[in-house]
């Protein structure tokens, strides 16, 4: 499924409930267990001050340690549905792999899907939560969705690396929401 991501954010909005109904019929996720492909989740921690100083660099996890309680609930469940999208994008490779496609061919797909699956978990984000993951990105990556499947080439030197690096998660963003992610191997 290819999503615009020029769309404006009310519009998105239904397509993100849409996705969360899925998500939560017959998905991989769950609240506990050991299965591949599920995300395992922990009490979240108490929101700390503002003034308390942020042990990480990234910008994102410090804001999240300050969120208050039902904000970082709702955090927390945004990050699920964009597991399972991430999950969709295993599934997409091993059948772009099975039908013959190139690791190019196959890399260019899950990057887009991954700027997809932001784009769709961002639409149910305040506009300060957007407005901070788009600076980082644009900083980082002149793009305020994250990295083109060329940037990511030129940062690791073949399609195959590339695949692996787009399905990769933000491993202290999912610690912060008290969430491990275990993917199913391909």
């Amino acid at each position: 499924m290819r999503i615009p991501t020029s769309l404006p954010r009310r519009a998105l909005l239904p397509l993100v409930a849409a996705v969360a109904l899925l998500a939560t019929a017959g998905s991989s996720v769950a609240i506990a267990g050991e299965a591949c492909g599920s995300v395992i989740t922990a009490p979240l921690a108490r929101p700390v001050s503002a003034d308390d100083p942020c042990p990480s660099a990234d910008p994102v996890v410090c804001r999240i340690r300050v969120l208050p309680m039902d904000e970082k609930v709702e955090a927390q469940r945004t990050r699920m549905q964009y597991h399972e999208l991430l999950e969709d994008m295993h599934r997409t490779e091993a059948n772009m792999r099975e039908a013959g496609a190139s690791d190019e061919e196959i890399a260019r797909e899950l990057v887009d899907m991954r700027n997809q699956a932001k784009a769709i978990t961002r639409a149910g984000m305040t506009e300060e939560e957007v407005r901070i993951l788009e600076e980082r990105n644009m900083a980082k990556y002149g793009n305020p969705l994250g990295p083109t499947a060329d940037q990511l080439y030129v940062k690791y030197g073949s399609w195959q690396q590339v695949i692996d690096a787009s399905m990769r998660t933000s491993y202290a963003v999912d610690r912060e929401l008290s969430l491990e992610y275990r993917p199913c191997p391909v």
